[in-house]
């Protein structure tokens, strides 16, 4: 499936050429994985230094995009755990929810897995299935909404060829998501 193209050229496309690390997640990579079902923002995992806050703002000039003040996007990207700030397009209103990957291990075995995907027009990295599946387990647990479920069976369906079992089986058990990943089993 293929995301729309204006949340691609207008967010993706400048982080992408920041060079700066990042990989899609959450309801967007889920379309991609799965099926289509209405997003407006974009959840994005940043490999992101304090060094690198006037590179990611400069990406987004101010006259078309909210960004957080340097001094706010340095302190989240220097945070061990939990950084997070978003970028606005101030003409359609689409957002990217930035999430600093910090010392998170999963995060960090996932951003060395992530692929390029061609997507309209563009290249964009993708966090690896198991990844996304993982939060959404993670998310369903800690907010009860089924339409994460729903998102993991479809992704399932869909790109579950894609998935490394063995990994995301020792993540399960890592993150104690064992009860969730039954409810999700459920809905395929």
């Amino acid at each position: 499936m293929t995301p729309p193209p204006d949340l691609v050229a207008r967010l993706l496309g400048p982080l992408h050429e920041s060079g700066i690390p990042y990989m899609v997640t959450g309801g967007l990579a889920a379309i991609i994985y799965g099926e289509p079902r209405l997003t407006n923002d974009v959840d994005l995992v940043l490999q992101l230094t304090p060094a690198d806050a006037e590179r990611l703002a400069a990406a987004f000039p101010q006259d078309r995009y909210y960004v957080p003040p340097l001094e706010t996007i340095r302190e989240e990207a220097g945070r061990a755990a939990h950084g997070h700030f978003n970028i606005l397009d101030l003409e359609t209103s689409l957002r990217a929810d930035i999430y600093c990957l910090g010392e998170d291990l999963l995060g960090t075995w996932a951003m060395a897995r992530r692929r390029a995907v061609p997507i309209a027009g563009g290249t964009v990295w993708l966090a690896p299935l198991e990844y996304v599946i993982l939060l959404k387990l993670r998310y369903y647990r800690d907010a009860g909404s089924e339409r994460h479920l729903r998102d993991i069976a479809a992704m399932r369906r869909i790109s579950g060829e894609l998935v490394e079992q063995p990994a995301l089986d020792g993540w399960i058990a890592q993150l104690g998501l064992d009860a969730e990943w039954g409810k999700a089993r459920e809905m395929e």
